[in-house]
């Protein structure tokens, strides 16, 4: 019993630096962001959350990191379902190739990213001449939110593709062997079968690649110089801007993006207990 004892209070004594880390890098920010949100000048109250639903920029700023989180999520997971899928049926060498690739791309980002985009996809872009001397596209705007949807995508894929793959592991091809004796065709077995088996997987992924896109700065700044109006550069310019310094509101805009990724997270909490429940 006493080496038992011994055992746990090690095992909690090496816990002790994550927790310290935790708390000084996670819950103490956190709870300076809360605190200061509710601060106005030298008095308490919730002025700064009234502003920002008041003002119709703050309120286009949320709607434009929504809509783009939402749509750049949705096709980076369709994709990533598809390559997933894809590199359980190919050789073994193509697939660590892909792998390492995705690895490789996952982490491409920021400020290379969005020079990479400029030289392809910008006014003068070579991908943009290429396509519209073929008389495919008039005009395309990599600036705009459209252009911002294919950006976050691109950075979506990869990510995408690395938390998918391990989970069609779980799809045994017996299973797929015995649904086609028993005379199901391939819409059947993966709506009975594949779907109900990856629907955890898919949803835990979309919340990721939904919480990787609301927090996205560094890309959208160097591609847009802050002109773009999401959440993330609304926080950043009132911290840091000369013109318009207001830490406080910049917290009530922080507190508001953490209060739409725990909503996102309690809403993917929901639908997994009723995919289990339909799963039985």
């Amino acid at each position: 019993m006493n080496s038992i004892k011994r055992g746990k209070w090690l095992a909690l004594l090496c816990l002790l630096p994550f927790a310290v880390f935790f708390i000084i890098f996670q819950i103490a920010p956190l709870a300076w962001v809360m605190l200061h949100s509710v601060q106005v000048e030298s008095s308490w109250g919730l002025d700064n959350f009234s502003k920002v639903f008041n003002s119709k920029f703050y309120r286009q700023a949320i709607q434009h990191s929504l809509e783009i989180s939402f749509w750049s999520s949705l096709f980076g997971i369709l994709i990533a379902i598809l390559g997933s899928y894809s590199l359980r049926r190919v050789d073994s060498r193509l697939r660590d190739f892909v792998n390492a690739f995705a690895n490789m791309t996952s982490n491409f980002s920021g400020v290379p990213l969005a020079f990479a985009f400029i030289i392809l996809l910008g006014f003068n872009g070579a991908l943009t001449l290429l396509l519209k001397q073929a008389g495919i596209i008039e005009d395309f705007n990599l600036y705009s939110k459209t252009g911002l949807i294919i950006l976050y995508t691109y950075f979506q894929i990869p990510l995408g593709v690395l938390l998918l793959y391990p989970a069609f592991d779980a799809l045994r091809e017996d299973w797929r062997e015995s649904a086609e004796l028993l005379g199901a065709n391939a819409w059947q077995y993966w709506r009975l079968i594949g779907l109900p088996v990856l629907t955890p997987a898919l949803l835990g992924t979309f919340v990721i690649l939904l919480a990787n896109a609301l927090g996205a700065y560094a890309t959208v700044y160097a591609l847009t110089t802050g002109n773009f109006n999401v959440l993330p550069i609304r926080i950043a310019a009132l911290v840091a801007g000369d013109i318009s310094l207001d830490p406080n509101l910049a917290s009530a805009l922080a507190v508001i993006l953490v209060g739409l990724m725990t909503l996102v997270t309690v809403v993917h909490q929901w639908l997994l207990k009723r995919s289990y429940h339909v799963a039985r």
